[in-house]
């Protein structure tokens, strides 16, 4: 059933951020737990670091869940390209890596489509 009252409140936007910050940060966990798997030893599986990537992926997910009780997920859902700008700065931050250039250029990209895709989706 379509909610036709929905929309991008502040609440509801920062619901979101706070989403896509849980997924990358869980992204750089799930990097960082990488290096301790083994699939010879499924042992490995249950490295800290890995509970810790799931128990923040499941609770991003549950956010989201939330964010979708609240807003149509075609104005939620835009957003999620943030992670795409989001990711390679944790990755940066957290772990060292570089960033070439051309994701400084794509990500800049998404996010004037992120802007363009919720322009007007927010109640006065």
């Amino acid at each position: 059933m379509p909610r036709t009252d929905a929309s991008l409140t502040p609440t509801v936007i920062v619901m979101i951020l706070i989403t896509l910050t849980l997924l990358a940060g869980g992204q750089v966990l799930f990097k960082q737990a990488s290096a301790q798997l083994s699939f010879s030893r499924p042992t490995s599986f249950l490295s800290p670091t890995l509970i810790i990537a799931l128990v923040v992926y499941a609770a991003a997910t549950m956010l989201w869940l939330a964010v979708l009780a609240r807003t149509p997920l075609s104005m939620a859902f835009p957003f999620y390209g943030l992670s795409f700008l989001l990711v390679p700065v944790f990755s940066f931050w957290l772990l060292n890596e570089p960033i070439r250039p051309q994701t400084w250029v794509g990500s800049a990209v998404i996010l004037v489509g992120v802007v363009i895709c919720s322009w007007g989706s927010r109640t006065q």
